[in-house]
């Protein structure tokens, strides 16, 4: 069984954050330290440590995050400028807390990703 992370305490509320988004699925909240102006980290309420823990089952569950960092980016008012959602899996690409989570990341030119 995958290991309770920070991030099920901020799901629970039991310690404080920026929650812009909540629903029985899903919670958005600003990152502690932001990357960009606008940076909200989407997580599912499922514990789900790492991309490859994904199930099948969890389809569902992902296509929600999506629906939900694009209406954020609308909220937040970067929809048309634009954004970039991000999902890290294991060290080497920097994941650090072992609950999966997108990054949305927008209100600025981000350049390019790579190269």
């Amino acid at each position: 069984m995958a290991e309770e992370t920070i991030f099920s305490k901020i799901i629970r509320r039991e310690i404080p954050a920026d929650i812009v988004f909540q629903d029985d699925q899903v919670t958005a909240f600003r990152d502690i330290s932001p990357q960009a102006p606008t940076h909200i980290l989407i997580i599912p309420n499922k514990l789900i440590p790492t991309v490859n823990h994904i199930a099948e089952s969890d389809e569902a569950l992902l296509g929600h995050m999506m629906v939900v960092a694009a209406k954020i980016a609308k909220q937040e008012g970067i929809d048309e400028s634009g954004y970039r959602l991000i999902m890290n899996c294991n060290k080497d690409a920097g994941q650090e807390v072992f609950h999966i989570h997108m990054h949305l990341l927008g209100g600025k030119n981000l350049g390019r990703l790579i190269g």
